[in-house]
């Protein structure tokens, strides 16, 4: 039985997306509706962003390979490759294009399958000049696999559009929506909103958010931090001259407004209810002080340190706040320097009762003599709000593998029933893994009996070519 740390302290086939078109798979009678099933076979599946990947010849062109989920889990049911040579996906896979930047799912067209959201900041709109204005894809999911897809978003200037991505109905109109990341040459980023519904002749226009300035968003999020049963937009922020992250609300007129904000910034932020009172917190990962601020959350961050901020009834994140590192009580791991503690963040109620489970990727581990090797946690909440939790690497029992230096193991983390059986598993990526080729690890969670090996899915088991850091980039 896999419990709560603080209550117990090959391939059959493959599917491969090229020019030709979009592979079908075995059809389902009906959607399941469940998040990230994009067949809807009742199987979550896994997309895995390359930006780095070269297509049909062109470096760094990108594309997205998704493992399907099954009676196994990831690695035995095939993928299929999607870029931007592929029929019925958009635009021409170009060196330099980095489609597969960003990736999520979710329903998009409200037909029940889940879609594949995918950008491409490197993408170039004129024919002259270097801007590189970057685009927004949807990719349909259907019964028999992936049916083709829309531009959902064109930048409009060098701010490479696409940098981060979250997907959620901020204009409460029961469409989902796409919040998207800009970076500027030089210049400041913003973040930007595409209202849905987006579907195949709706319109593309980009309307403003936020802006930041000589800097841009690190990582952004969804949920409702302000109980008031809509989406919020939680963005982690850096630049030259301010930093901090902030949670924005989008009103009845159209304006954005900052529902709570803290100088303290990090590489990646997550939402759940890890104190299982009913209201959303959110996670900060790799917290930074902003040297500017009076004060921050976590005065000691050796490597890497989690700022929990917990929700409270009738205000925007308004109850305690937590730091956790691993030299926290209860927590595997001992911090040191460079570890990148709380880089990837992943959130799930692995055990099904009122309480999130947060999952924390920790990169730069050294594991024995291994720089570099890297890890992943889950970890619950303690009476005071502290996380804790085991730790794994490709040493630990029952993980396939070994840790090696480089491996990056956890250097991305994501979460979904890939099984089918009622409880969400893990996916780690190790972007390092087979000299920088990559791979992601399955971690399957039972409430009951003995918990299964972790096992891994490379690109050489699912015969992908041109691949580069398979791992580094989990849709979620």
């Amino acid at each position: 039985m896999r419990t709560k740390p603080l209550l117990a302290a090959i391939l059959c086939s493959t599917a491969v997306l090229g020019v030709s078109g979009l592979t079908a798979v075995p059809a389902s009678a009906a959607p399941s509706g469940l998040k990230g099933d994009f067949n809807g076979d009742g199987y979550a599946d896994l997309a895995v962003g390359m930006p780095k990947a070269t297509v049909d010849g062109s470096t760094t062109a990108g594309y997205v390979n998704v493992v399907w989920g099954g009676p196994q889990g990831l690695g035995h049911t095939g993928s299929v490759r999607i870029s931007q040579s592929s029929a019925g996906v958009p635009g021409t896979a170009e060196a330099g294009d980095q489609f597969g930047t960003a990736v999520a799912s979710a329903d998009l067209n409200g037909d029940g399958y889940a879609d594949l959201a995918v950008t491409a900041p490197g993408e170039r709109l004129k024919d002259t000049g270097t801007d590189h204005e970057g685009t927004a894809t949807v990719v349909r999911g259907s019964a028999a696999g992936f049916s083709g897809g829309v531009t959902a978003a064109k930048g409009s200037w060098d701010g490479r559009l696409g940098q981060e991505i979250a997907i959620g109905d901020f204009d409460h109109d029961g469409a989902k929506d796409l919040a998207l990341a800009t970076a500027g040459n030089g210049q400041g980023g913003a973040a930007l909103l595409r209202r849905g519904p987006l579907t195949a002749g709706s319109p593309e226009d980009l309307s403003l958010i936020w802006t930041y300035a000589a800097g841009g968003a690190r990582a952004m999020t969804t949920g409702d931090f302000d109980g008031d049963g809509t989406d919020d937009l939680a963005v982690t922020y850096k630049g030259m001259e301010a930093s901090g992250t902030h949670v924005l609300s989008r009103g009845a007129s159209g304006r954005w407004q900052p529902g709570w904000n803290t100088g303290d910034y990090g590489s990646d932020i997550a939402t759940g209810d890890f104190d299982g009172d009913g209201t959303a917190d959110l996670a900060i990962g790799e917290v930074q002080a902003n040297p500017e601020a009076d004060g921050t959350y976590c005065q000691d961050r050796l490597g890497g340190a989690i700022a929990t901020v917990y929700g409270k009834q009738g205000t925007a994140l308004g109850g305690k706040v937590s730091c956790t590192t691993q030299s926290s009580p209860y927590v595997s791991g001992t911090a040191e320097p460079e570890d990148n503690f709380g880089g990837s963040l992943a959130v799930a109620n692995l055990d099904r009762d009122s309480i999130d489970e947060l999952i924390v990727g920790v990169s730069h581990e050294a594991v024995g003599t291994a720089q570099d090797a890297g890890s992943y946690l889950w970890l619950a909440a303690g009476q005071d709000g502290t996380l804790l939790g085991p730790a794994f690497t490709q040493n630990s029992a029952d993980v396939e593998g070994t840790a090696e230096a480089g491996d990056l193991f956890g250097g991305d983390v994501a979460t979904g029933d890939y099984n089918g059986d009622g409880y969400p598993d893990i996916a780690a990526g190790a972007p390092g893994e087979n000299a920088r080729s990559g791979g992601v690890w399955f971690d399957a969670s039972r409430e009951e009996g003995e918990q299964p090996p972790v096992t891994s899915t490379t690109p050489a088991k699912l015969g992908l070519s041109g691949a580069v850091e398979y791992g580094a980039e989990l849709g979620r």
